[in-house]
C-alpha cells in the first residue's frame, strides 16, 4: 500500500471539484442547473393572537420564509399525470403544484465546492483518476418475491397525484421557562433553532451561537405568554417561521387541532402521568426535532398531505404538565396492610357499576375480571403475553395488521377525550413499519388508488358503495374507482374491485411509479468510518470487524451499483483510493483537521462488483497497517465532516466505530462523569448533549439522505449523551459494548461479532419518509423514535431497517359518536437496496366504544407500558430522572384510583385492578429497576444513555424482554403441551415469576432477555440433564462461558434446542447469544439482577411497592 501526505498549505483562490458523478447526471437523468424543490403554497390560516399553551405557529414552510431565492417553481419538465378520480369542486381543496417526475435539487446533483490551494489543485490535477465508468443496473429482483401482481392487460398508464393538502404547521416544542423570559432571540443558522438560554449554557466552550460553518442567520422575534409557551410575535409570513429555540427532540403536534376548542377540558389525555414541574428546555431522548428542515419539504408532495383546511398544528393543552398528584417514591419499610377479604361482585354488578358490558361478553369478562393484587400472587400466565385482540367481527379480525407490526395502547379506542380521561390510560400507537416479514404482498400496477381528500391508500377497511365507487375510512370521503382497479390480478377477472389484493390485505407493498421520486433511486452506498488510536488498537475490534465484513461482502445489501468506501482515523484522517485499476489501495491523508477538504472525489466511493479485490486487499492490510500506533488522540468530528462530504452527493449509510471520548477538532468533548455519582439516589445528571454539534451534522446528514450508524466500544466515559445525536437526527442506529476487549471480555466480543453480522447483512431502505393517518377526530401529538421530522407529520428517515421500530401519542380531538371505526395507517415510502421505489402501507382498525368498560378490557398492558416508558425517557432528559420515576408511580396510582372511583360498589381494601391491567403494576416496577430509570445504584452514564436509546428505538417484544424477561425451567422439560410446528416438537414450559424464590439448586434455569440468554446451572442440577444437553459428565466440568448449547443427539438436548430455536425465530429479531453461570458467588450478580420481584439495596420488592400503591389510592 502506497501513502500520500496531504497538508493544508496556504490558503489559496476557491477550487471548485466536479462531483463524482457527471454532470449529465449519474443515474441518466439530465442534470438540474439551480432548481430547488417544488413546494406547497401554504393555506395555513393566520395565527390567533392568543397563543395555544405549548405551541407557537409552525409551518412546513419555514423553508420558504428563509430562503425567498428558492421560492421559484421549477418548470414542469412533462404534463402532469391524468387523473383516474372524478372531481368533486363542493369538497375537493384546490390542486397543488405538480412535481415533476425526477426533478431534482441542486444539492444532490450539484458540484461540490471546497476551498483548496493552488499548490492542492496542480497535486489534484497529477493524481486525478479517470472517471469509473457506471455499471449497467441489473434488473434487480423485488424485495419480497412472494406475490407480484402484475397491472390489467392493456390497461392505460395512471399517474398518482400529489397532495392537493394545504401544508400543516408545525407543532412548537415544549419549552417552559420559570425565570424571565429573554426579551429577543439569538440567530442561528437557517434549519436549526437556537436553544434558550436555559439550554444553551451549557455548550461547549460557552458558545452562544452555532458554530461558524453555519453562518446564514435569520432572526424572529418572540414573545411569551403567560404560560410560559413560546409565540411568534407577528403574523403573517413571519407567524410560519419557527421558535428561535432548539426544536425539542420529542415533536409535539396536532395535524388536525382547531383552535377554541374548550382546550382546558382535554388536559388530562396523555401527560397526566407526568408530575407537573418547570422543564429545563432542551432536548429530550426523542429523536425528532422541528420543524425547519435541511431539505425543502417536497416529500409532502409525494407521500401526500393530511386533511383539507387542517392548516392549524397547536397542540391541546394537555401537553403541558398537569398539577397531578406527587405521590413520593415507594420506601423499603412500609408498613404492611393487610388487606379484608370481602368477596368481590357478580359480574352482572361489575358490568352495572362501569357502564354496562357491549360486544362480546366472553371475551370482556376475563379481561374485567377485577383482581385484587395483594391477595392473588400468580399472575403470570403460563405462556408469553400476546396482544388482546380487538373487539371486531370475524371478517375484519382477519385481515387486520398484525399487533408485531402496529399495536394500540387501547384495542378499543374512547369515544371521547373525557371518556379517555376517565380511563387514566394513554392512547398511543406502537410501529414496527420495516420488520422482516415472511409473506409480503408486492403489487405492481399502473394506479396505486388513494382518496382524493386525505390521501389514504385504499385498505381492506374502506367502503365499497357499488362497484365504481368507494368511501375513505379515515375521512369518509367517496372516491371513484380507476378502471384499472376493476381488474384483480389473482382471479383474473374483472369487476371485482373488493377482490383485489389490496384491499384483503392490511401490510401491503406498493412498487412506486417516477410520481413518488424526486430523483432516480439512489444506489447502495456504505461508508466506514474507523477510528484507528492506540485505544482502539488496544481493543482489538479492528481485525474482527474486518474479518466480518470480508466474510459478508457479498451479502451486503444492494445490486450491480452497490458502492462502498473507507476512511480511517485517529489525530489525522485517512482516505483510501480504491479506484478500478490500481495493483493496489492508496492511502490519502489529511492532516488539517480544523478545515477538511476530500482529496479527491471519484476514487473513495467506488463500486463494489468493480473494485472487489481491492476493498478485500484493503480489509486484509487494515489490522496490521496500524497494530503499531501510539496515536492517542480521536478526530471524530472532522472525519464525521468528511464522511458527510462524500456521501453528500447520493446518500447512503455511515458506518462508525468510535472507541474513546473525541479529544480533537470540531466536536471535541471534556469528561462530565463524575464515578462518585453513579450510585446517587438523587438521579443522574449529564444525560442531554454537551454539544449541539453532532445534532447540527446528524440534520444535514439527513437533508442529503445520509444515515449515519454508531457503534461504541469504550472501556472509559465517551459521552454517548452527546454522540448518540448523530444516530438519533438522521435515523440511525446506537451499538454500545461497554468494557470491550478481545481477550478480557470474550462476551462482549461474541455479541458485537453476532451484532454487526447481522447488521451487515440485515436489508434496508434509503431515502425514505413515513407518514400515519389517523380516523378524522383522532390527532398525533408526539413521535418517539430515531428520525426527523420533515413537516408536521412526516418523518424523515434517511435509512430504515427492520430492527428499530416508533412511537406516537395521541388524543381524541373530536368525538367519534358518528363512527363505530377507527382506523390507523401508516406509510413508508422508500427506495430498496435493488434501486426500486417501494411504499410500504400498514393498516390498523380498532373498535370506538362509549362504555368505560370496554376502555379497560381492550386495554394492552404491554403497549401501555412501553409508550410510557418512552415519555419517561423523555422526561428524565428534559426534567430530571426522579421526576420521570414519581411520573410512572403516579401512573399506578392514576390507574387504581380512576377504577376504584368508577367502579363504586367494589368497596374493596388492597389494591383492585382489572384482569388486563394485572401485570401493569408489575411492569412499572421493572421500568424503575432498569438501568435507564433505576438510582440508587452504580450505574455508569453511558450504560444509562444507551439503555434509554434503545428504550426508544427496540420493537415492543424486544423491549418487553428486556424490562421483564421470560423465565424458563428447562431441565424438567417435556412434550407436554408441545406445540407441532413442521414435523418439529417444540416443548412450551410455564413461565416463572422473576424471583429467587423460584430457583432451586437443583434445576437448570433459562431467561430470555430479548438480545441474550442467560443459561443458570444450579449446583445439585441432574446430571442426566448436564450430560446429555450440556455434553459435560458432571458439574464441575462445565466450562464458565458456555456461549451456547451442542448439538447433541438426545431427545432433551433436541427439546432444549427447538425451544431455543423457536424462541428465536418466534420474534424474528437480532441473534442472541448465550451467557451461561454456574451457582456461584461471581456469576450470580448479572442474573439476580433481572430477579425485578425480589428487594436489594436499592429498590424495594414486588410486594412493598404494592402496598406503597394502595397507600397513596388510599389517601
Amino acid at each position: 500500500m502506497c501513502f500520500v501526505i496531504l497538508p493544508r498549505l496556504l490558503p489559496g483562490p476557491v477550487q471548485s471539484y466536479p462531483s463524482m458523478y457527471p454532470i449529465t447526471g449519474y443515474y441518466g437523468a439530465p442534470a438540474q442547473q439551480q432548481q430547488s424543490y417544488s413546494t406547497i403554497p401554504s393555506q395555513a390560516t393566520p395565527v390567533s393572537s392568543k397563543a395555544p399553551i405549548t405551541n407557537s405557529a409552525h409551518s412546513a414552510n419555514y423553508y420558504q420564509n428563509n430562503h425567498p431565492q428558492q421560492l421559484q417553481h421549477a418548470p414542469l419538465s412533462s404534463a402532469p399525470p391524468s387523473q383516474p378520480y372524478a372531481t368533486h369542486p363542493s369538497s375537493a381543496p384546490p390542486p397543488s403544484n405538480q412535481h415533476p417526475p425526477y426533478t431534482t435539487p441542486a444539492s444532490y446533483y450539484g458540484p461540490q465546492s471546497y476551498h483548496a490551494s493552488p499548490a492542492q489543485q496542480s497535486q489534484q490535477q497529477q493524481q486525478q483518476p479517470s472517471l469509473v465508468p457506471m455499471a449497467a443496473s441489473g434488473p434487480g429482483g423485488p424485495l419480497y418475491p412472494i406475490v407480484s401482481y402484475p397491472s390489467a392487460p392493456g390497461s392505460s398508464q395512471y399517474g398518482t397525484l400529489s397532495s392537493s393538502q394545504s401544508t400543516t404547521q408545525m407543532g412548537a416544542p415544549l419549552h417552559q421557562y420559570g425565570a424571565e423570559p429573554p426579551a429577543s432571540s439569538a440567530s442561528g443558522h437557517s434549519g436549526y433553532g437556537m436553544a434558550p438560554p436555559s439550554q444553551v449554557a451549557p455548550t461547549v466552550n460557552a458558545q452562544n451561537a452555532v458554530h461558524s460553518h453555519y453562518s446564514q442567520t435569520n432572526q424572529a422575534s418572540l414573545s411569551y405568554n403567560s404560560y410560559g409557551g413560546v409565540t411568534q410575535s407577528s403574523g403573517g409570513a413571519e407567524a410560519d417561521r419557527p421558535p428561535s429555540g432548539t426544536p425539542s427532540a420529542s415533536v409535539h403536534s396536532s395535524p388536525g387541532h382547531r383552535q377554541g376548542k374548550n382546550e382546558s377540558k382535554s388536559s388530562l389525555c396523555i401527560f397526566h402521568f407526568f408530575p407537573s414541574l418547570p422543564l429545563a428546555g432542551g432536548d429530550t431522548s426523542s429523536s425528532s426535532t422541528g420543524s425547519a428542515s435541511p431539505v425543502p419539504n417536497s416529500y409532502d408532495s409525494l407521500e401526500g398531505g393530511s386533511y383539507p383546511g387542517t392548516c392549524s398544528s397547536q397542540t391541546d393543552s394537555h401537553l403541558m404538565n398537569f398539577g397531578c398528584k406527587l405521590s413520593c417514591l415507594f420506601v423499603c419499610g412500609v408498613e404492611t396492610i393487610r388487606p379484608s377479604l370481602q368477596p368481590f361482585p357478580s359480574l352482572s354488578e361489575l358490568s352495572a357499576a362501569l357502564g354496562g358490558l357491549s360486544g362480546v361478553p366472553e371475551l370482556e369478562v376475563e379481561a374485567l375480571r377485577p383482581i385484587n393484587l395483594l391477595q392473588e400472587r400468580n399472575l403470570l400466565p403460563p405462556r408469553p403475553l400476546e396482544a388482546p385482540e380487538p373487539n371486531l367481527s370475524p371478517d375484519l379480525k382477519k385481515v387486520n395488521c398484525s399487533p408485531q407490526t402496529f399495536r394500540c395502547t387501547l384495542t378499543s379506542v374512547p369515544q371521547t377525550q373525557a371518556l379517555l380521561n376517565k380511563a387514566r390510560l394513554p392512547l398511543g400507537l406502537l410501529l414496527h413499519p420495516f420488520r422482516d416479514l415472511q409473506q409480503l404482498p408486492v403489487i405492481t400496477s399502473n394506479t396505486i388508488v388513494r382518496c382524493r381528500s386525505c390521501r389514504t391508500y385504499i385498505n381492506p377497511f374502506v367502503t365499497f358503495l357499488d362497484q365504481r365507487r368507494w368511501k375513505c375510512n379515515l375521512c369518509y370521503r367517496v372516491n371513484d374507482v380507476p378502471d384499472e382497479f376493476m381488474y384483480n390480478p389473482v382471479t383474473r377477472s374483472y369487476g371485482e374491485p373488493h377482490k383485489r389484493p389490496e384491499v384483503q390485505n392490511s401490510t401491503v407493498e406498493f412498487i412506486a411509479s417516477s410520481d413518488y421520486m424526486l430523483r432516480p433511486p439512489q444506489p447502495a452506498a456504505y461508508l466506514f468510518v474507523l477510528d484507528v488510536s492506540h485505544n482502539a488498537v488496544e481493543a482489538g475490534y479492528l481485525k474482527y470487524f474486518c474479518e466480518s465484513l470480508l466474510g459478508n461482502l457479498d451479502k451486503l445489501p444492494g445490486d450491480s451499483r452497490t458502492r462502498v468506501g473507507f476512511l480511517t482515523f485517529d489525530s489525522t484522517i485517512h482516505f483510501y483510493n480504491l479506484q478500478e485499476g490500481l495493483s493496489q489501495p492508496q492511502m490519502l491523508v489529511v492532516s488539517d483537521i480544523d478545515d477538511v477538504f476530500i482529496p479527491s472525489h471519484d476514487s473513495l466511493m467506488v463500486n463494489l462488483k468493480e473494485s472487489n479485490e481491492l476493498v478485500k486487499d484493503l480489509l486484509k492490510s487494515l489490522p496490521a497497517l496500524f497494530s503499531q500506533s501510539r496515536e492517542t488522540h480521536s478526530a471524530l468530528g472532522p472525519a464525521l465532516q468528511a464522511a458527510f462530504k462524500l456521501m453528500s452527493p447520493t446518500g447512503g449509510r455511515i458506518t462508525v466505530f468510535q472507541t474513546q471520548l473525541p479529544t480533537l477538532g470540531a466536536g471535541k468533548l471534556q469528561s462530565r462523569e463524575d464515578p462518585n455519582q453513579r450510585s446517587s439516589s438523587k438521579g443522574a445528571h449529564h444525560l442531554g448533549p454537551a454539544t449541539d454539534f453532532y445534532k447540527k451534522l446528524a440534520l444535514d446528514c439527513s437533508g442529503q439522505q445520509i444515515g449515519v450508524d454508531l457503534f461504541l466500544l469504550s472501556s472509559q466515559y465517551a459521552d454517548l449523551a452527546s454522540l448518540a445525536c448523530i444516530s438519533r437526527y438522521s435515523a440511525g442506529s446506537v451499538f454500545y459494548y461497554p468494557s470491550f476487549h478481545y481477550i478480557h471480555n470474550p462476551a462482549q466480543l461474541e455479541k458485537f461479532q453476532r451484532d454487526l453480522e447481522r447488521y451487515l447483512t440485515r436489508k434496508i431502505g434509503f431515502e425514505a419518509v413515513m407518514r400515519i393517518r389517523c380516523t378524522k377526530g383522532l390527532s398525533i401529538h408526539t413521535f418517539h423514535g430515531n428520525f426527523f421530522v420533515r413537516s408536521t407529520d412526516l418523518l424523515s428517515l434517511a435509512n430504515v431497517n427492520p430492527d428499530s421500530a416508533f412511537a406516537v401519542q395521541m388524543s381524541v380531538e373530536d368525538s367519534l359518536a358518528d363512527s363505530s371505526l377507527a382506523c390507523f395507517q401508516a406509510a413508508l415510502l422508500y427506495t430498496s437496496s435493488k434501486g426500486k421505489r417501494r411504499i410500504r402501507v400498514h393498516t390498523l382498525c380498532l373498535p370506538v366504544v362509549s362504555q368505560l368498560s370496554d376502555v379497560y378490557a381492550g386495554a394492552d398492558v404491554q403497549a401501555i407500558t412501553c409508550l410510557l416508558a418512552n415519555m419517561a425517557i423523555d422526561r428524565s432528559i428534559s426534567s430530571s430522572l426522579s421526576d420521570a420515576r414519581d411520573a410512572l408511580v403516579n401512573a399506578v396510582v392514576d390507574l387504581g384510583s380512576a377504577y376504584k372511583s368508577n367502579v363504586s360498589n367494589l368497596q374493596q381494601s388492597g389494591l383492585v385492578l382489572p384482569a388486563a391491567m394485572r401485570l401493569f403494576p408489575l411492569y412499572i416496577l421493572a421500568l424503575l429497576k432498569q438501568k435507564a430509570l433505576r438510582t440508587g445504584t452504580s450505574t455508569r452514564l453511558d450504560e444509562r444513555v444507551f439503555a434509554m436509546c434503545e428504550f426508544k428505538t427496540q420493537p415492543l417484544q424486544q423491549l418487553m424482554r428486556m424490562v421483564h424477561p421470560d423465565l424458563y425451567r428447562l431441565d424438567n422439560i417435556s412434550d407436554q403441551g408441545a406445540l407441532h410446528l413442521n414435523d418439529t416438537v417444540v416443548p412450551q414450559p410455564h413461565l416463572l415469576h422473576l424471583s429467587a424464590e423460584r430457583l432451586s439448586r437443583d434445576g437448570a434455569f433459562l431467561m430470555d432477555c430479548g438480545n441474550v440468554f442467560y443459561l443458570w446451572i444450579g449446583k445439585c442440577c441432574n446430571e442426566m440433564f448436564i450430560r446429555d444437553v450440556l455434553g459435560c459428565p458432571n458439574y464441575a466440568s462445565i466450562p464458565p462461558n458456555m456461549s451456547h448449547i451442542p448439538e447433541l443427539e438426545t431427545p432433551l438436548s433436541e427439546r432444549v434446542r427447538a425451544f431455543l430455536d423457536w424462541l428465536h425465530d418466534n420474534e424474528r429479531s437480532a441473534p442472541r447469544y448465550m451467557s451461561s453461570s454456574k451457582d456461584d458467588a461471581s456469576a450470580k450478580a448479572t442474573l439476580f439482577q433481572h430477579l425485578v420481584e425480589d428487594r436489594s439495596e436499592w429498590a424495594s420488592s414486588y410486594h412493598e411497592f404494592l402496598q406503597h400503591i394502595q397507600q397513596q389510592v388510599s389517601k
